[in-house]
């Protein structure tokens, strides 16, 4: 079977939205749910534009809120296959809001998602190799690695700890906890 390539560029995607009343939660603010939804719906075009398959969620990275969005504000997301694996790829994205009045713009967020091709099964399926054009296309891929490693290490870590132990509960000390069992 001949290996397909593909350019990482085919997989951006930039959608926009103006915020409702509609959005908001209880303090009149943008639904942080709402913008992870609108992440998730890019994330999916994204990697799905690329692979010309189905794509599902596999993970999401951290998800700083940095900006609160208003109501009135236009955001903009915007998406792009970082990393390739075997049937999955890394999307990153940058969101947006602009006061459409003034012109302002500031950065609200940036996320990473593992989405993962799949066939009519369900089953993961091989997705296109990239083809890198451009120096911020080999920063990102690389940032991806690092982020793929440290990810490794931390689960290897955490199924190395034994939090049953003398030392453990001594660490919880510094907390300031109270253990009753």
């Amino acid at each position: 079977m001949e290996t397909y390539y593909k350019k990482l560029t085919e997989s951006q995607i930039t959608i926009s939205e103006l915020m409702l009343p509609s959005h908001t939660n209880f303090s009149g603010k943008i639904h942080g749910g709402y913008i992870l939804r609108l992440m998730d719906q890019i994330a999916f075009a994204s990697a799905s534009k690329y692979s010309g398959k189905y794509c599902v969620t596999a993970s999401v990275d951290k998800v700083d809120f940095l900006n609160p969005i208003e109501v009135g504000e236009l955001v903009t997301l915007k998406a792009s296959v970082n990393y390739v694996g075997n049937s999955s790829m890394v999307v990153g994205m940058r969101v947006e809001a602009e006061n459409i009045q003034t012109g302002a713009v500031k950065h609200c967020n940036s996320s990473y998602f593992t989405m993962v091709a799949k066939n009519d099964v369900g089953v993961g399926v091989t997705v296109p190799r990239p083809i890198i054009t451009s120096l911020k296309e080999a920063r990102r891929f690389h940032n991806a690695i690092k982020r793929i490693d440290s990810k490794k290490k931390h689960y290897q870590i955490k199924e190395e700890f034994d939090h049953t132990t003398p030392e453990a509960f001594k660490k919880l000390e510094k907390f300031d906890v109270k253990i009753k069992f």
